[in-house]
């Protein structure tokens, strides 16, 4: 009788070991700001979290580009030109918002213009 303590005892033992889910106390954080954060680390700088200094106007306007609250992104490649991604590049180290960002920013603001407006400005830049 003297096996059945020892063999309780090895069960409880072995129950112990048992590995337990470790709580999840990731902070959920969107594709834009993780590049944000990423390319301030590169530079040298802490974690933005926040939003950058602008206009309030442009902040409400930002707010609704916001992955969080909009959930409807999807992946896109495009071709750019090495000056447009250069400028893309300087504009976004300036300001301290994602490429992606901007780009839905100056998409939405050349969207907004009359029809005319718009076959100008395409008319310029197709030289």
């Amino acid at each position: 009788m003297s096996y059945l303590p020892s063999h309780q005892k090895i069960v409880m033992s072995l129950t112990d070991l048992k590995r337990k889910k470790p709580k999840d106390t990731r902070v959920k954080v969107s594709v834009d700001d993780f590049i944000e954060d990423a390319n301030n680390y590169a530079l040298g700088l802490g974690a933005s979290h926040g939003q950058p200094d602008i206009t309030s106007t442009t902040q409400e306007f930002l707010k609704g580009l916001d992955k969080k609250s909009t959930k409807i992104y999807r992946h896109a490649t495009f071709t750019l030109t090495e000056k447009s991604i250069s400028q893309l590049d300087e504009i976004a180290k300036i300001s301290k918002v994602a490429k992606s960002k901007i780009l839905r920013i100056l998409i939405d603001e050349f969207y907004q213009q009359s029809s005319a407006k718009q076959s100008d400005l395409l008319r310029k830049t197709s030289r």
